[in-house]
Order: structure tokens, then C-alpha cells, then sequence
């Protein structure tokens, strides 16, 4: 049976990815094949160097699949279109709130600067008022024109393409989760890419194991019917890959591996 590899959440943490990589290949070898949970920018130091990474690996004809997150689509939605809201992220606030960490992505494509909004009241979305960087301050449209200029097209396309999911015969993988209850064909993509409730809650038997991410804790672990990898990368933790072998699954550290159970 050949091992399946996984990592959650990279958002942005290069030097980290490139230490799992490096504990996949002492595990399994360079043809290892590796699933990309999505959500690789944002919050971290540097996205661009993540995702030349990744199409580095694709394009080396690598055995990596990538699953998109929630935080590349509101990547892509402001540098194609300036949208820097979704209507999933309830308190409001936008992309570019350091929250968020999109002011960090923008950053690491050379945008650096500080990020003004508009006052909020009441349940009013976040407004960028103006960003201020080296060359004095600009507004948010002149601010997307930047970001289309400093992005390279093929991460756009390499974003915007990625499949929402990814199965085997014993694993279904997914950013976000599934709705309890639904066959696949039925899934809403939204609800791939940004449920929690009632999938987190669920004790269903979705016939294979769920590997998923988005929902950051301060370490992966395992529910009986689904592991998160998000072990909270983005705010700083460790980005720790996982081994499947059928519904089996370890953790990879610089001891060796380490069993991930219920």
C-alpha cells in the first residue's frame, strides 16, 4: 500500500514548508505522493516564495495534488476583481486587515506599506481608506492596479484552478469539510472551502476518512471520522505533515514518525 502524505495550512510560511518537505522526503523518498490541503498564503512572512514553490514541484512533475483554500480564492478575488470582502468572514473585516493577513501577501509580492480603513459602525464591512507605502498614499483601486502588476499571472492561474477536493480509497481530502449528510455530488463548493458547523460537530461516518484543514488548532489531530492538519501555521505553530496508510495515519518529526489516533 503506498503511503499517502498531507500538509495543512502552509499560509505563507516558507521556511516551514520546506522542513516538511524535507521530513516527507526522509520518510517516503522524493516521489512521494503529497496532498496540499490548501490555504497557502496569508498572515505568514512569504507567500510568493510558497507558491513558486508549489508550481516549482508541479512543474518537476512532482505526485502533489492541491486542494484550494478559502484564503487563496480571497487572494485571487482581490487581485483579479478588488473585492476584499466574502460574505463568510462574519465580523466583516477585509482581506487586508492584518487579521486576515492579506497586507502580509501584498507584502511579499513588494506592496509594503500600512493599511488605513475607514471608520466602521455597527455591522458595516471593513473599507480600506488608504494605503500608505514608500511613495505616499494611495486609494484601493490604485492599490489592485499594484497588486496586478506584482503578482505573476501563473499564480493567479494557479490558484484560481485548483480542484476543491481529492479522494482515495480510504481518505477524502478537503480544506474546509463537508456537510453532514450529503452525497458529493450534492456538496455546496462554498461549504468546501469554509464550512466548520455542523461539519466539526458531526460524528458521521462519511465513508472515508476526512483530512482537512482551515479550522487551526494548536496541533493536528484525529476525530474517529476526520483529522485536521491545521495545526495553526499561520499563527506560528509548527507546520507538522501527516502519513496515511489506508485510515492509518503518524505524524513526520525529526524523531521519525509518531501515531495520530482518536
Amino acid at each position: 500500500m503506498k503511503p499517502v502524505y498531507a500538509i495543512g495550512d502552509i499560509h505563507g510560511q516558507k521556511e516551514m514548508l520546506d522542513q516538511a518537505l524535507a521530513l516527507i522526503v526522509a520518510d517516503g523518498g522524493p516521489d512521494a505522493q503529497i496532498v496540499f490541503l490548501g490555504d497557502y498564503t496569508d498572515r505568514g512572512p512569504d507567500s510568493r516564495a510558497v507558491i513558486n514553490t508549489l508550481i516549482a514541484g508541479r512543474d518537476a512533475g512532482r505526485d502533489w495534488v492541491f486542494i484550494k483554500g478559502n484564503h487563496d480564492r480571497l487572494f485571487t478575488n482581490f487581485v483579479k476583481h478588488g473585492i476584499e470582502h466574502d460574505t463568510h468572514v462574519k465580523s466583516g473585516i477585509s482581506w487586508l486587515n492584518p487579521r486576515l493577513g492579506g497586507s502580509m501577501t501584498l507584502a511579499s509580492y513588494g506592496l509594503e506599506g500600512v493599511m488605513h480603513f475607514a471608520h466602521r459602525s455597527g455591522t458595516e464591512p471593513e473599507v480600506l481608506d488608504y494605503f500608505e507605502g514608500p511613495t505616499g498614499q494611495i486609494d484601493k483601486d490604485a492599490l489592485q492596479a499594484m497588486a496586478r502588476s506584482a503578482v505573476p499571472e501563473v499564480h493567479v492561474d494557479f490558484l484560481k484552478n485548483l480542484p476543491l477536493w481529492y479522494q482515495t480509497d480510504d481518505l477524502f481530502f478537503v480544506h474546509a469539510g463537508l456537510r453532514p449528510g450529503l452525497p458529493l455530488a450534492f456538496q455546496d463548493p462554498e461549504d468546501l472551502i469554509w464550512i466548520r458547523e455542523p461539519f466539526l460537530g458531526s460524528r458521521a461516518d462519511f465513508g472515508r476518512l476526512v483530512v482537512h484543514g482551515h479550522t487551526a488548532l494548536d496541533h493536528p489531530q484525529h476525530f474517529g471520522n476526520r483529522v485536521d492538519l491545521d495545526g495553526g501555521a499561520g499563527y506560528g505553530n509548527p507546520l507538522i505533515p501527516a502519513v496515511f496508510e489506508g485510515r492509518d495515519c503518524w505524524l513526520l518529526t525529526d524523531q521519525g514518525r509518531v501515531p495520530l489516533t482518536p
